[in-house]
């Protein structure tokens, strides 16, 4: 009888220690981006939306911990008229960051509706991207191809 209650006992104390650990105060940063970086060539302009959120946590005994979270919005523009599409039928555009990249691939079977596309994404716990970044967008449509930088429309 005596180890059962010196067990209960020895139960009691871990569990009342694991307690008080877990209210360990914790300080916090956060920082919040938000750039729109643009850019043209002859025949197509763009724009990447890009918002960020970067949180620092220092709890008690001075560890730190770094988490973040970004999504971006890709907007590709034809300058000319919906006619001069009218005969594609395939694009396909990407662009590269310094920690990132990505690419879509549209085949039409009918002439496109419209002149603008869209991609985009996000991701969690990556790198963040400056906003002095330059951004490396190409465009290929059927038989054409045209390579261009964005920049931050701020700077």
């Amino acid at each position: 009888m005596k180890k059962v209650f010196t067990v209960l006992f020895i139960m009691m104390v871990l569990t009342a220690c694991s307690f008080t650990n877990s209210k360990e105060t914790q300080s916090e940063t956060r920082t919040e981006h938000n750039y729109q970086f643009i850019g043209n060539s002859e025949h197509w302009e763009a724009e990447y939306s890009y918002e960020a959120t970067e949180i620092w946590r220092e709890n008690s005994r001075k560890q730190t911990a770094h988490s973040s979270k970004d999504r971006y919005a890709l907007v590709l523009k034809y300058k000319g008229s919906l006619e001069e599409l009218s005969s594609m039928k395939n694009l396909e555009y990407s662009f590269e960051t310094s920690n990132e990249s990505g690419s879509t691939k549209e085949q039409f079977d009918e002439p496109p509706s419209e002149k603008v596309f869209r991609s985009g994404g996000g991701s969690e716990g990556g790198a963040i991207i400056g906003e002095g970044e330059v951004i490396k967008v190409n465009v290929k449509w059927d038989d054409s191809e045209e390579s261009f930088e964005l920049h931050n429309k701020d700077k």
